[in-house]
């Protein structure tokens, strides 16, 4: 069973960078969509989103915003680990060109995770253990998703946002425990079919063809089954929640928050539900930054427990699920964590 288990590493802080621009009461009528009914079902009114800016750039400025609120110096970061499905280019990895943009030293460990929904949890497993012999020091775990415009109805939820979440090695810190999980059967739920080795880019590919009614994709934009993804969703949650909670004698009560990956709010309302969590355990961004991706649970703790948390040692449980299918749910404390303010550009 996947289950993992790292000590020794504390989260020293969170960041978040999203753009300033706010698309405000999403309009979808002229689609044939019900605008009020699109937001009771997503939870949606309003999100961030900006062509100006790519991933890494918003995870650039939300980095240089939490180094300084840390004191970090730049020298002293041993790793860089860069979660997102919307890289700068198919090669190089954009963790690379990061190490370089950020200053950090030529011996810093970089690594690009491809992950998206369940990508914060999955990279926040590889820090911590690179950090948890104590060999590294430091790291950065930047989770970002700066999509370019789509008209097609399902991808209006979709926000553009950028994350840091600094890590470090901290003797005897009882830190993370983790569960994960993964169906590649239903790989093609979420997929962007063209572009890769598998199906090649072509002419074809930018092509629009109607995939479902209302719904227009070329070949190289993503594409979801709709239906088989929140029936994954809440199904796997909720479990994972529990098997984690079970193996490691968690008592659920005693948490002080669970962050999950911010899907829409109809399937993320089910899944608190089916958990028994009371509303005030369960805070959402999704009202103000739409569906970020790898980027939601840290931006839903920047945005919505930034104060909540100073001062004081919390207990959370965080949880992502998507692509792939892949998921993965994380145990952790954090000891009055710095907490930068949103960075706005």
């Amino acid at each position: 069973m996947a289950y993992l288990e790292v000590q020794n590493v504390r989260i020293a802080g969170i960041s978040a960078c999203v753009p300033k621009n706010i698309q405000v009461s999403i309009n979808v009528e002229s689609q044939d969509y019900d605008t009020d009914q699109f937001i009771a079902t997503t939870g949606v009114r309003e999100k961030r989103y900006s062509e100006d800016f790519t991933s890494s750039d918003l995870c650039f400025f939300a980095a240089e915003k939490l180094m300084e609120d840390l004191g970090w110096q730049k020298d002293d970061i041993d790793a860089l680990i860069f979660v997102t499905q919307t890289a700068d280019y198919l090669m190089p990895a954009t963790s690379c060109i990061l190490q370089d943009r950020l200053g950090l030293l030529q011996e810093c460990y970089a690594l690009d995770i491809t992950h998206g929904c369940s990508g914060w949890v999955y990279g926040l497993s590889s820090a911590a253990t690179l950090l948890s012999t104590g060999m590294m020091k430091r790291a950065l775990l930047l989770a970002g998703e700066g999509r370019k415009r789509s008209f097609s109805p399902p991808d209006l939820l979709f926000g553009n946002a950028g994350t840091v979440t600094a890590l470090e090695y901290f003797e005897g810190e009882k830190s993370f425990q983790f569960h994960f999980g993964t169906d590649g059967s239903r790989y093609d739920a979420i997929i962007i079919p063209d572009g890769g080795s598998r199906n090649r880019f072509s002419e074809k590919s930018l092509i629009s063809v109607e995939i479902e009614p209302g719904v227009f994709r070329m070949g190289i934009q993503s594409r979801m089954k709709g239906m088989d993804v929140f029936s994954f969703g809440i199904t796997k949650a909720p479990k994972s929640v529990k098997e984690l909670a079970e193996k490691f004698k968690l008592d659920l009560d005693t948490i002080d928050y669970f962050i999950f990956h911010q899907a829409n709010l109809m399937l993320n309302e089910k899944i608190r539900k089916k958990l028994k969590l009371p509303e005030e355990k369960v805070p959402y961004s999704i009202e103000a930054f739409g569906n970020t991706n790898s980027a939601s649970i840290p931006l839903t703790i920047v945005t919505k427990l930034g104060t909540v948390l100073n001062n004081k040692r919390s207990a959370l449980i965080a949880c992502g699920f998507g692509v792939g299918l892949s998921w993965g749910t994380v145990a952790f404390t954090l000891n009055d964590p710095l907490i930068s303010n949103l960075v706005e550009v």
